[in-house]
């Protein structure tokens, strides 16, 4: 799949579920109106889907939510997936996940084909944590991402930078990391869906982290490319890698190569954008893959050459009406 700009299409999120057991200030607000059931497609309809996507050329496959593991027998679409890693056709199947939920799903994971998973962990303070995620247990997290490495598992941390929130924790995250075996990317807020926070009072630029963490670390440029959206240096200290998502500082758009699946069946062309088509409606209208090959295909025909994301100070709403949650980051 190539898009209007000459993008090769090969990369899919599929955000299987808009619940989560954390309530992070950034995504959601902390009373959520979560879907109905009934408008959520069956763990059959999403394999259905990815396969589709897989069929056009789809090459990494990552499961979010929400929180993707929070999913009734979530584990069982996995396994399915799992064979498009068997037949050559897929390069890797992944997902990111706030961690709560790895000691129970670890070793199956690994099991199924999953070699590395993303988690989201924006401090090490537990107090912080819990203001935070409002709902979220730290070391529910630690025990986590310990099951995941017992597990075979590569682990990367995600960490949103929130200003006067977790902007003076960085260098202990380093070195947490370093000591883990763990890579680390850094993630600018992004303005999507209502929440009851002010966004210019959690923006913080990573451009003014990067800029901070040189005072103790060594950063070095590296060529190394994960498929998404992250610049990489490497930590010479510790060895490991320290990426940089940056949505509003340092736009990631030329390169994107990525459409991301709700839980409903929309495809969206792209993250900051509110452009979308019904993958549904083809997809329960017969069980020919036809139509449903023709609906992708036009949806990618139609992705825009980048997002339209502003945090500042005369700009109050969000860039796009869904939370985070909707399509999983």
């Amino acid at each position: 799949m190539i898009d209007p700009h000459g993008r090769p299409i090969n990369y899919l999120r599929v955000s299987v579920t808009d619940r989560c057991d954390f309530r992070c200030v950034y995504c959601m607000s902390e009373n959520m109106t979560f879907l109905p059931k009934a408008d959520v497609l069956s763990l059959e309809e999403i394999d259905r889907l990815c396969s589709a996507f897989v069929g056009l050329g789809v090459k990494k496959l990552r499961l979010t939510g929400g929180e993707p593991l929070v999913r009734k027998n979530i584990m069982s679409l996995i396994r399915n997936l799992s064979r498009h890693l068997q037949t050559g056709q897929l390069d890797e199947l992944t997902l990111t996940t706030n961690g709560s939920q790895l000691p129970k799903y670890s070793e199956e994971l690994f099991d199924c084909g999953v070699r590395r998973i993303n988690v989201s962990c924006d401090t090490l303070d537990p107090e912080q944590f819990a203001k935070i995620t409002r709902w979220g247990n730290l070391q529910q997290v630690f025990n986590g991402v310990e099951a995941a490495k017992k597990a075979g598992l590569k682990v990367k941390i995600n960490a949103v930078a929130l200003k006067g929130s977790n902007e003076t924790e960085f260098d202990n995250m380093i070195k947490w990391c370093g000591d883990n075996g763990f890579d680390l990317t850094l993630i600018e807020t992004m303005p999507m869906g209502e929440i009851s926070g002010d966004r210019n009072d959690q923006y913080l630029p990573l451009s003014i982290v990067r800029s901070r963490l040189r005072k103790n670390w060594t950063l070095t440029d590296i060529d190394y490319q994960t498929g998404g959206p992250a610049r990489y240096m490497r930590i010479e200290e510790t060895g490991q890698r320290l990426g940089f998502i940056t949505p509003l500082t340092h736009n990631f758009c030329e390169s994107c190569n990525r459409v991301r699946l709700t839980c409903t069946g929309t495809l969206y062309m792209c993250l900051g954008q509110d452009d979308s088509a019904d993958l549904r409606s083809p997809l329960r209208k017969s069980a020919d893959e036809s139509a449903l090959i023709e609906a992708i295909n036009e949806a990618i025909s139609r992705k825009p050459k980048g997002h339209d994301f502003i945090i500042d100070r005369r700009t109050s709403s969000p860039a796009v009406e869904r939370h985070m949650s909707v399509t999983g980051g």
